[in-house]
């Protein structure tokens, strides 16, 4: 992903090996959708995906993390490129994430709580393969699996990722997750007006006509997730469009 291009990501959320997807974050309205994710993979990369943006849900939440990693090592194995984050706590994970083939790790939870881990992040791995990862709620930032809020803003939190050497950052409003509500362009883009960050927005997409405004918004890109399950949005539509 160059400087200025425009990603459309498709986006696969793992949680004890199957995919599945939540409504607005919450882990007990989920929906299952397959227990094979690299056929889902494949599938994306059939339709044109370039990138697979994949959260690790159980380890978001604490859960048992390792029940995704073969999982992860037969999407990456498609030859997609890989963004993964979700339970991301140390160094250590990170550099095995890396060797797995991942290309890019979004660090959210942990990049708030010890900055000074996401500035070493970087640091050693680099800005290519370390991006800042958002969750926000009415205006204010939520970790541990957008279950815990904060009384942080999301430009506050931008800034630290900034001051960190962070130059890529996932914006979520959870309140859209899932549900089909819409994207939240103008705070995605406003993040990246009072920062500097190239922001990928995510969280309620809902319509071509959205992936459409993103792009001439000069967003870095835009995350499908429920409305691509759904049927509601075609990939290959949305990636030739």
């Amino acid at each position: 992903m160059t400087e200025q291009s425009f990603t459309v990501f498709p986006a696969i959320d793992l949680r004890d090996g199957k995919v599945v997807r939540l409504e607005q974050g919450d882990p007990n309205r989920q929906t299952i959708y397959s227990d094979d994710p690299a056929a889902f993979a494949q599938k994306w990369r059939s339709a044109g995906a370039a990138w697979l943006h994949i959260i690790n849900l159980s380890g978001a939440f604490g859960e048992d993390e390792t029940a995704n990693m073969d999982a992860l090592k037969k999407i990456v194995s498609t030859g997609l490129k890989v963004e993964f984050g979700g339970g991301v706590r140390s160094l250590e994970t990170i550099e095995k994430l890396l060797a797995f083939g991942v290309d890019r790790i979004f660090l959210g939870t942990i990049a708030i709580q010890q900055p000074q881990l996401l500035q070493q992040a970087v640091s050693i791995f680099g800005d290519q393969k370390i991006a800042g990862d958002i969750g926000a709620k009415d205006g204010k930032v939520v970790i541990k699996g957008w279950q815990e809020s904060l009384p942080l803003s999301v430009a506050d939190a931008g800034k630290l990722f900034v001051d960190a050497g962070v130059r890529w950052c996932v914006l979520t409003d959870v309140s859209r997750d899932g549900v089909g509500k819409g994207v939240n362009i103008d705070s995605a883009l406003g993040l990246q007006n009072q920062t500097g960050l190239r922001v990928v927005a995510s969280g309620g997409v809902a319509s071509i006509e959205e992936v459409k405004k993103a792009r001439l918004a000069g967003l870095a890109g835009i995350i499908i997730g429920r409305a691509l399950y759904t049927g509601q949005i075609n990939l290959k539509d949305c990636i030739t469009v």
